[in-house]
């Protein structure tokens, strides 16, 4: 559990301060309770000049009757809870997109791609040698620049279940690495030593990345979400 401070100086301005990590091998409200007054106490403080707590929504943290914020309220009613904007955020996001068939379609789709393309270090390396080609191509047609700094290696970045900021990372990534990306599902396509089945899930997932709609919600999404990236960001 991770346990940051923010607070106001002397001068009026708004500090936020990293007070702590600590492991919590029990989850439970009361259990959070005391990693926090341990930590408090470590430091000088008390949870009695909390004026505000905030959390994301889970029941162990924001539970009415028995979430952590409910037992420091009840030591110090002056501690106003409120629910994490970044998790707000995400939380809309969620249940936009699971409400577009579309859209859910796509995402989950994603890690398909993820876990075929990244399920060895084979496949791994092809797709940095793919990734290579692709880039000394470019470079001799100068359609990118060259210089210290630009053009770094990229990885394929899996979708997280929790942050959709790893999503949009993550849609960056498949379409700075799309060639490649259908390259190495290519070169899986008519792999004779792979069984029959793998080679059509990678054939299908091949056909699927190269159809227009695909590559619009690829392209559509990363705009959408690199502008909700930044609203987390400021959220946070």
């Amino acid at each position: 559990m991770v346990i940051v401070l923010r607070y106001v100086n002397c001068d009026g301005d708004i500090i936020e301060r990293f007070l702590g990590l600590v492991h919590v091998s029990d989850t439970t409200a009361s259990s959070l309770k005391e990693s926090v007054e341990l930590i408090f106490a470590k430091n000088g403080l008390s949870l009695t000049k909390i004026r505000g707590q905030g959390y994301d929504g889970a029941s162990n943290m924001s539970g009415q009757f028995s979430g952590l914020k409910s037992l420091i309220l009840d030591e110090n009613n002056s501690a106003y809870y409120v629910h994490c904007f970044a998790h707000q955020l995400q939380l809309a996001l969620v249940a936009y997109a699971k409400k577009v068939y579309a859209l859910t379609d796509f995402f989950n789709f994603i890690p398909l791609v993820c876990n075929v393309v990244g399920a060895s270090c084979k496949r791994a390396d092809i797709l940095r040698e793919k990734q290579l080609e692709e880039l000394v191509k470019s470079i001799a047609s100068d359609d990118v620049q060259s210089g210290r700094g630009l053009n770094q290696e990229m990885s394929l970045s899996r979708p997280g279940d929790t942050r959709w900021s790893s999503h949009y990372r993550s849609l960056v990534s498949l379409c700075s690495l799309f060639g490649p990306v259908i390259n190495v599902l290519e070169i899986i396509k008519y792999d004779t030593t792979l069984m029959h089945a793998k080679r059509f899930e990678a054939s299908g997932l091949m056909m699927h990345m190269e159809t227009f709609e695909f590559v619009l919600l690829l392209h559509l999404m990363i705009k959408v979400l690199g502008i909700t990236n930044e609203l987390s960001q400021a959220l946070q």
